[in-house]
């Protein structure tokens, strides 16, 4: 990226001074407040069934004006950056503080890293060889095996660049780039087809995806994943032993725990984790962290979309509820400090409390060892889609990899096992914690009121004791 090309709208489209009075009048009398402006350029590439299917490029750039008094937001925003546009906006904001009477919040600390630099994922190999690394890859999967049928490989490429502006006359800028491939591969043997996927990705530039190596590793994986299916036996139904597996496994954590411990839901008392602060929430040896610092991940960020600096918040420590996650309007209101989880979707959206990485950390038993405890039960290897209920934590996860497991021994793959329970009694069910942690290939995408923003995950290998099994077999 050249300085020509960096997203400086303080010098193209708006006056630093002009804003900022503009602003301050904006959360007069409020008690926090912010400008928030952003660039994003997005390139999508699918290769589908022997053929591009999509070639997308979309751009587009805007600000977001809050304020803040009590409970209330103000938020307004325009994809036109102009001074006009800036103060239609802080008229329809300072309507929070209309009565006045805030005290303006101070200042975030200011961030003493950047994570990203400059580094541009919409540069490095071109459009032409971008597509030809998806045509290799459908090439490669049909020429690896004769069952395969059907082989789909995309590729994502999109920079993020914000900048921040608060009342007090701070100022901070973050380049975010993001990269992720995903291959999914359908076999048929007899009649009978079934599919495999995998994906990988972070904020890093695409120069390590397009590369054979990483490529090649990602398409065996998809189709390893399909031929186990494609042997796969009907799931057991029933309250049975479940270990899950090291890495996108935490999914569910994040979905069924994660959720709970934002600071939002247990303000509002909404959480099944409310009230519950400095109480066992979880078994003896389970410590969970969320973790927005760690270079290159998909959920990583030098500093919130409030301008906090983003953090490792422990949420619980060996079992014991020891804190949430926050963003700076809903610490103000408990009493506690921000944790930089303050984020939001785009300029559109205003900030709310949510997860960046959020990981349960590694035990001291080895991996074979949890698997080899499992007298009658399943191995979850991978996840697909779920539903949660954030007030009581209650989930349902359907795996995409398991394999029934009798007495320590692993058995053959099954299909159609889903994960039925609440995210507070699986964690007091944990009975072993691996010593084998590992992180997500880098493929989340978190939802949450309408807003959808990339995270990460990971945990060890674990054993719950007495979890719901669906299945089709009994």
């Amino acid at each position: 990226m050249t300085a020509r090309d960096t997203f400086r709208p303080f010098e193209t489209d708006l006056d630093e001074g002009a804003a900022l009075a503009i602003l301050r009048d904006a959360v007069a009398g409020a008690d926090d407040g912010e400008l928030f402006l952003e660039r994003r350029r997005a390139e999508t590439l699918v290769f589908d069934d022997g053929r591009l299917r999509t070639a997308s490029y979309d751009a587009g750039e805007g600000f977001g004006l809050r304020a803040v008094a009590g409970e209330t937001a103000g938020y307004a925003h325009s994809g036109e950056l102009s001074e006009g546009a800036l103060r239609r906006a802080a008229e329809t904001a300072r309507l929070a503080a209309r009565e006045g009477g805030g005290v303006l919040a101070g200042p975030p600390s200011l961030a003493n890293r950047r994570l990203y630099g400059d580094l541009d994922p919409m540069a490095g190999p071109d459009f032409s060889a971008r597509v030809e690394t998806l045509r290799e890859i459908d090439d490669y999967l049909r020429g690896a095996d004769k069952r395969v049928v059907q082989v789909s490989a995309s590729l994502n490429a999109a920079l993020q660049e914000v900048e921040i502006l608060r009342p007090e006359g701070g100022r901070l800028a973050e380049s975010r780039p993001l990269v992720r491939m995903n291959v999914s591969v359908i076999v048929e043997k007899d009649g009978r087809r079934e599919s495999g996927s995998a994906g990988c990705g972070g904020r890093t530039g695409v120069e390590g995806l397009v590369d054979p190596a990483a490529w090649k590793a990602l398409a065996d994986e998809a189709l390893r994943q399909a031929l186990v299916n494609l042997e796969a036996e009907d799931a057991p139904a029933g309250v049975m032993e479940v270990a899950l597996g090291p890495g996108w496994p935490g999914i569910l954590l994040h979905e069924a725990i994660g959720h709970g411990l934002e600071g939002d839901f247990n303000r509002k008392k909404t959480s099944a984790f409310a009230g519950l602060m400095g109480k066992r929430v979880a078994a003896p040896g389970v410590t969970v962290v969320d973790d927005g610092t760690i270079p290159d991940r998909r959920g990583s960020i030098s500093f919130d979309d409030e301008g906090t600096p983003s953090s490792r918040t422990t949420l619980i420590e060996d079992g014991i509820l020891v804190g949430f996650m926050q963003d700076r309007q809903n610490a103000r209101l408990m009493g506690v400090p921000a944790t930089g989880n303050g984020r939001r979707e785009s300029y559109a959206h205003a900030p709310m409390p949510r997860m960046t990485n959020t990981i349960m950390l590694g035990g001291d038993a080895a991996p074979e060892d949890v698997v080899a405890n499992v007298k009658d039960g399943i191995y979850a290897v991978n996840f697909g889609g779920g539903q949660v209920d954030i007030t009581n934590g209650k989930f349902v996860f359907s795996c995409t990899e398991a394999y029934r497991v009798k007495d320590g021994r692993i058995g053959a793959p099954v299909k159609g096992a889903t994960l039925i329970g609440d995210g507070a009694t699986a964690l007091n069910k944990v009975r072993m914690v691996a010593n084998d942690m590992a992180l997500d290939p880098g493929i989340g995408t978190c939802g949450k009121a309408g807003q959808w923003v990339p995270v990460g995950v990971g945990q060890p290998t674990v054993l719950i004791d007495g979890l719901t099994v669906g299945g089709a077999a009994g």
